[in-house]
């Protein structure tokens, strides 16, 4: 992990935080094109009441367009569920930073099995975030994760 790095997945930490502070479920994403915000985003399925709201998919719809996602980064503070997975994937995004693991294991396994590269940080801030949200709001949890 780089300088870049850190910050981007700092901002993603910041959105993650910013969806915790609305009442919503605390993850956050940004799309990077070098050290380049493209877009960035939350999990909004709570304030939005959009059951694929999650925050990959926001920071996604946010960018927009684009021509190509090959030289793209995706930062998320969580590890992405099938779902995401399946739509970096799709997008060919070919690097994902994950900003910890701890609370929801995703499809790490899945991403590498499909060229892409995969990094996981597991930033203390990141899993004390998510942890807070599951201990006071277990239900949301379970919503979010299909339980």
């Amino acid at each position: 992990m780089n300088n870049d790095d850190k910050r981007l997945l700092r901002i993603a930490y910041d959105e993650a935080k910013s969806g915790f502070d609305e009442g919503g479920c605390p993850i956050g994403s940004v799309l990077a094109r070098g050290s380049e915000v493209v877009s960035q985003g939350r999990n909004q399925r709570v304030q939005k009441g959009d059951p694929i709201a999650h925050g990959e998919m926001d920071a996604l719809r946010k960018a927009g367009r684009q021509k190509t996602y090959s030289d793209t980064t995706l930062y998320t503070s969580l590890s992405p569920c099938m779902m995401c997975s399946g739509t970096i994937i799709q997008f060919g995004i070919p690097r994902v930073v994950i900003g910890e693991n701890k609370n929801f294991g995703g499809n790490e396994e899945f991403l590498r099995s499909k060229g892409v590269e995969v990094i996981i940080v597991n930033d203390p801030e990141c899993i004390a975030l998510m942890s807070k949200f599951i201990d006071e709001k277990p239900e949301l949890w379970a919503e979010d994760i299909a339980e």
